[in-house]
């Protein structure tokens, strides 16, 4: 991985940290949180995607993955944090 494909990597994954901290209303955790939880995130939904033999073409596929595997994440820590 050279040095611009790890820069849009954490791009994509700020992004969708912030989105999904926007769509998971009070289950953010502020800018830097987010975005860690988005590139996080990121990481799950490639994961998920790629068992669900789902094929996201170009950045805004890449962005829309990265948001429900940060929206799922956030999910995930909520039920953790309530128990």
């Amino acid at each position: 991985m050279d040095i611009i494909s790890l820069i849009v990597f954490i791009a994509v994954g700020a992004l969708a940290g912030w989105l999904a901290g926007n769509i998971m209303k009070g289950r953010g955790f502020g800018l830097i949180g987010n975005i860690i939880v988005g590139i996080l995130g990121a990481i799950l939904g490639g994961f998920i995607f790629g068992l669900l033999n789902v094929i996201t073409g170009g950045l805004f596929g890449a962005i829309i993955m990265a948001t429900i595997g940060a929206i799922i994440l956030l999910f995930i820590i909520s039920l953790v944090k309530r128990a």
